[in-house]
């Protein structure tokens, strides 16, 4: 069910409800937009005049961020630049909040390049997924990001940190500012929360340094307004598939003629869904879940209970869900697989240039 209300208010709030009950609806939620916008404005107007301070990190900060909530692609991209930077000998610490992680409000060391110190449980879904995928790469968790900075400072000594979901984490300063656009729908319906998408007004985008579409499917077109921003475009595949259970990655097209369910607690579990359609699996059955929640006990029921049902031969999720299923019981981790996606730049050299004069500097 909350899944459900969720997946309803994502359409609403991207545009898609076009019945009379969505416009009511949307009617009763855009009172509420207008305050939080306000408040929005004038929290970064006070950042702007200095009213309130953000602190500065003794090395560059790059942050990666959006305005609409959840959907643009951060990790994929976050973990694309940390490989760039890794790949040229640089070392590197992803600053996240750690959200959903029982360890949220704590500053705490996920991982020191070598070995990973904090569970998924502990220190959220997506910091554990950046430190297992990326050997090399730190990962500090704190809601108080500057606080997180200085004890990677002290602790892991990095030459540089990105500031992962850290468009609006204002307090901190950044040296270059990454914000990313969903090609498909970059603003929403173009309220603020909670009738829209959007984090903050439309008009904070100027704050980018540089745009990075994510999601693109042909050559993106320059947002009005926004021309004067470096933008590139950057397409998500799904590359292939991942035993929940360990073992060698192999092709889509090895599952023709299986039947398969897909579950996912993603911002846009549709999309997910549909990009296993387009790679030739057939879905008998699909469970959205909530982003970021903790996975009930229930939902191992569910898989296997499903999968008899239908006589499906697998169960597909994302990588970024795989790693809160390590409850799973080996024979069901055996039928479990993961997509693991795949985000190219479509010319990412005027980007790597970036870095390199940032580094340079």
């Amino acid at each position: 069910m909350k899944a459900s209300l969720s997946t309803y208010w994502r359409g609403l709030a991207s545009g898609k409800g076009a019945t009379l009950a969505d416009r009511l609806a949307l009617a009763l939620l855009i009172p509420l937009s207008l305050p939080y916008s306000l408040i929005q404005r004038l929290r970064a107007g006070l950042y702007r005049c200095g009213v309130l301070q953000s602190r500065k990190l003794p090395c560059p900060v790059i942050s990666i961020g959006n305005i609409t909530v959840g959907g643009t692609g951060k990790t994929p991209v976050t973990a694309l630049i940390g490989r760039l930077l890794l790949s040229q000998g640089f070392k590197v610490a992803v600053l996240s909040r750690g959200y959903g992680g029982s360890c949220e409000g704590q500053t705490a060391i996920a991982s020191d390049g070598k070995t990973i110190l904090l569970s998924a449980e502990e220190c959220g879904d997506e910091p554990f997924l950046l430190a297992s995928t990326l050997p090399g790469l730190m990962v500090v968790i704190g809601s108080n990001r500057h606080a997180a900075g200085l004890l990677a400072m002290e602790r892991l000594q990095p030459d540089i940190f990105l500031l992962d979901d850290g468009f609006q984490h204002l307090p901190l300063q950044r040296d270059l500012n990454i914000l990313l656009l969903d090609a498909q729908n970059p603003f929403g319906n173009g309220w603020c929360l909670p009738a829209g998408l959007l984090r903050e007004p439309r008009l904070a985008s100027l704050r980018a340094d540089w745009i990075i579409h994510t999601r693109c499917q042909s050559t993106i077109m320059n947002i009005p307004g926004l021309e004067h921003i470096p933008q590139i475009s950057a397409r998500h595949d799904l590359a292939d598939l991942l035993p929940l259970s360990g073992g060698t990655p192999f092709p889509f097209d090895s599952l023709a003629g299986c039947k398969v369910i897909a579950f996912a607690g993603i911002a846009e579990p549709e999309s997910f869904f549909d990009g296993l359609r387009m790679r030739g699996l057939q879905l008998v059955a699909t469970r959205s879940l909530p982003d970021h929640a903790a996975y009930p006990p229930a939902l191992t029921d569910w898989i296997e209970e499903t999968l008899q049902r239908h006589a499906a031969d697998y169960a597909v999720t994302t990588e970024k869900d795989g790693v809160k299923l390590k409850q799973l019981p080996a024979a069901l981790a055996r039928k479990t697989l993961l997509a693991r996606l795949n985000l190219t730049l479509d010319d990412p050299t005027p980007l790597t240039a970036a870095l390199r004069n940032l580094l340079q500097k």
